[in-house]
This record gives structure tokens, C-alpha cells and sequence, in this order.
């Protein structure tokens, strides 16, 4: 079995941690660290798993499991793992933007390597930590790496996504509350997100020469959760030969899949699943990325880094049916 901890466990990604790892045949949880909670059950946060578990969760972390989720809000895992120190062997997976960058990779002795599954398998397989890839960057990634291994990004990206509210954490805002985002739309940070930094580093990783801008809008949706995107570009070639591209960039990913037939967020939600659809016009490629952010954007990815460092299938506990109805 292997012994995993959870830190930060009140917040929405590690409440959908715990319903994977709970479930997880090869996971034995020895700890969900949490200051705020310390001591009431996890039900009572995470109400979802009444019935589930009678775990509690803890004000003590066991600093000798085999692997740690670092489930802390963005900038607090660093000053975290300077406070509490790890044995060697234990596998650090952060969900945070801590370390995604290659300039943030080192610290403390240890290398992050970038989580994305589709990208990275082997060097995640050899991995000691983890860095998890953010929600939009995923959908975006996904949507753009097999052009740009195939070196046919020759021009700028457009790209605009919508999240759920969900994507914005458990704490309340003036744009999360209910009255504000039911039957509402916005935008946010345009052309600045915090993403921006991890989709440009892996799209370069794979095409070094490109030099081009990409655009990206977010959107917040009225909905909970999901990431539904759409990327545009010029493209020479025709639409069997993009498919091509991307069914062969994606032959051994078992999440990832490309669709004949235009995709949609109650496909994907609830599962582990990146959906792609390509639709070709006049010379622009248009590329459809969802995904759950929830699940293949934060907690679902991160139990694929898991499964791939300890050599179990990768898909072991996360064959989750969307709920489509």
C-alpha cells in the first residue's frame, strides 16, 4: 500500500483528492493536515463523503508517508516545505503554481518536474516531485502541444476558455457568490493569467523556434465546474492531416482523446478525460479543448503522477463516468 498524506485538506481539489484516493485500491491515507479543521471529520467539510470514511482530519502531519499532495493556495507551498521538512524518499505532488516554472523547478535539493502526463510520462516516472499543471494551462496544453511537436504553430494563437466557479477556490468573492454569477458571464485578466508562464515554457519545449504571441482570454462561467476552451491558428494543412497530428501525439495517453464530433463539458465532467475536436476554415484551425478542472486540471492529473511514480497502470482509480444526465 502506499501511504499518502493530504496538506490543505478543506479546499475543493483536495475534497476530490480524497474521493479518488479513498477509493483507490493501492492508497492508504495517514493523514489530511488542516489547521482550520483539525479534529472534525471529513465528512463534515466534504460532505460528500458522509458514509464514505470516518476519517478526521489532523494538526499533525507524518512526515515519513511515501507521498504528500501539497493542496495549499498558490505561493504557500514554498513557504510550507520551508517550515516542515520531508524525508528524501517521500514524493512531493504540489498543485500549487509554486514550481511549474523552470526557474521555481529546484528547491530545497529537490527538482520538480512538470506534471503533464501527455508531455513528460518518463521523466515523471523517475520524478521525486512533482509539479501539478494548472487548470487552464492543461486544456490549453492539450490543445496545442501536438501542433507544436509537430512544429506547425507558424503564426499566433487566439485562444478564449471558460471555467466553473469552482476554478476560483471555496473562498467567497465578489464574483463568486451566487446572485453575481448565476445567469452572468465575465472575462478576467486578459492576456495576463497566471498560466500564461507553463503553457509558453512547454509549448517552446516542443518548438523551440516559436516566436509568436499567444492570446488568451479567461472567462468565468455560470456553471460549477469545467473548462471549456477553444484556439484558433493558421494552418497549411488540411483537417485529416491535423488529425492526424493529434491522434498520433495522443495514441498512448489514456485520458486524452480526439472526437469526430464537436465536444461539450457534460462529456468530461466528473471524469479524468481531455476531449479534443478539430474543425478546419478557410486557412484557421480551430481546436476545442474540456476538461473537468477539478479532476484532469488539479486531483485527477496528480493521482496520474502518483500512479506513474510508484508503476501502476495509470489509469488505477480514475475510470470515472461523467455525469451526462
Amino acid at each position: 500500500m502506499i501511504k499518502a498524506g493530504i496538506v490543505g485538506g478543506a479546499g475543493y481539489t483536495a475534497g476530490e483528492l480524497l474521493r479518488i484516493l479513498l477509493n483507490h485500491q493501492y492508497v492508504e491515507l495517514s493523514f489530511v493536515y488542516s489547521t482550520s479543521n483539525a479534529g472534525n471529520l471529513l465528512s463534515d467539510v466534504h460532505q460528500d463523503l458522509l458514509g464514505s470514511t470516518h476519517l478526521r482530519f489532523s494538526g499533525t502531519i507524518d512526515f515519513d508517508v511515501d507521498v504528500v499532495f501539497l493542496c495549499l493556495g498558490h505561493g504557500n507551498s514554498k513557504a510550507f516545505l520551508e517550515e516542515n521538512q520531508f524525508t528524501e524518499s517521500t514524493i512531493i505532488i504540489d498543485l500549487s503554481n509554486d514550481f511549474r516554472l523552470k526557474l521555481d523547478a529546484e528547491f530545497q535539493g529537490r527538482e520538480f518536474v512538470y506534471g503533464l502526463t501527455e508531455l513528460n510520462r518518463d521523466a515523471i516516472k523517475q520524478a521525486g516531485s512533482i509539479a501539478n499543471p494548472g487548470c487552464f494551462a492543461t486544456a490549453i496544453q492539450l490543445a496545442l502541444l501536438p501542433l507544436a511537436d509537430a512544429k506547425k504553430i507558424k503564426s499566433d494563437v487566439h485562444i478564449n476558455a471558460v471555467t466553473g466557479a469552482t476554478g476560483a477556490g471555496t473562498s467567497l468573492s465578489a464574483t463568486t457568490h451566487y446572485t453575481w454569477r448565476d445567469n452572468n458571464f465575465s472575462y478576467y485578466k486578459p492576456f495576463t493569467h497566471q498560466h500564461m508562464g507553463e503553457i509558453n515554457q512547454t509549448v517552446k519545449q516542443l518548438q523551440g523556434a516559436f516566436d509568436n504571441e499567444i492570446f488568451f482570454l479567461p472567462n468565468r462561467g455560470n456553471f460549477s465546474r469545467g473548462i471549456f476552451a477553444t484556439a484558433y491558428t493558421p494552418f497549411e494543412g488540411d483537417l485529416a492531416e491535423a488529425k492526424k497530428i493529434y491522434e498520433d501525439f495522443y495514441a498512448d495517453a489514456p485520458f486524452t482523446f480526439v472526437s469526430d464530433s464537436e465536444v461539450h463539458m457534460k462529456q468530461v465532467v466528473n471524469t479524468n478525460k481531455c476531449l479534443i475536436h478539430l474543425h478546419k476554415h478557410g486557412n484557421q484551425l480551430l481546436i476545442t479543448s474540456c476538461i473537468d478542472n477539478l479532476l484532469k486540471g488539479a486531483s485527477g492529473q496528480a493521482v496520474e503522477n502518483m500512479n506513474l511514480i510508484f508503476g501502476l497502470p495509470q489509469t488505477e482509480g480514475l475510470n470515472l463516468k461523467g455525469s451526462y444526465f
